[in-house]
């Protein structure tokens, strides 16, 4: 389609100008003795088309979101970690969030696994029996972390919902079968 449009603008430019040759052409004169007059080339007056580029206002249908943050004191779990040569810490908020649509869900981190330089933060995700209808619903939970820089890697059980946000993080249906994986676990965090 694209080759079409091309070749298709390509045909207009040119059935679109008019052009008039204002002077015959007129090839050099050579001598043997090599003294030569010059020649001329033919001149053209073109005319192009009158092309205009602007806008106008149309009315069109956009999808539009509106989202709606407010501010709330809520209790969210804190934990101190200290690790063995480790440096320094450094207060983190970890927060898992899902997209979902069809039902409400519920996200809540039930605990917090360190595997060598790795934290793994395991949530759940649970769909409820509420219906959202066409709506779609951002859920999400939270934990402080006061702990030197580890790599965070978030886990979620449950079936992942199809929305692209969920993409961020990592879903399982066998919470078991992954722990099975981690060489020397050690929970720090269980809610």
């Amino acid at each position: 389609m694209k080759n079409f449009l091309g070749l298709l603008m390509i045909a207009l430019l040119f059935i679109s100008c008019d052009v008039n040759q204002k002077k015959e052409g007129e090839l050099p004169e050579i001598d043997v003795d090599i003294d030569t007059e010059a020649g001329q080339l033919p001149t053209f007056d073109v005319d192009w088309a009158d092309v205009n580029v602007g806008t106008r206002t149309k009315m069109v249908k956009v999808p539009k979101v509106v989202v709606v943050m407010e501010e709330i004191e809520v209790e969210v779990p804190y934990v101190d970690v200290d690790m063995p040569n480790s440096g320094e810490k450094e207060e983190l908020t970890l927060t898992v969030e899902a997209e979902v649509t069809d039902h409400e869900h519920t996200i809540k981190i039930n605990e917090i696994i360190a595997s060598n330089e790795t934290l793994y933060v395991i949530s759940e995700l649970k769909a409820t029996t509420q219906t959202l209808g066409d709506k779609k619903l951002r859920v999400s939970d939270r934990v402080i972390l006061n702990a030197p820089d580890l790599n965070v890697k978030h886990i979620i059980m449950g079936e992942k919902p199809d929305r692209v946000f969920n993409d961020q993080f990592k879903y399982v249906k066998d919470l078991g079968a992954f722990k099975a994986n981690l060489k020397n676990p050690r929970t720090i965090f269980t809610n």
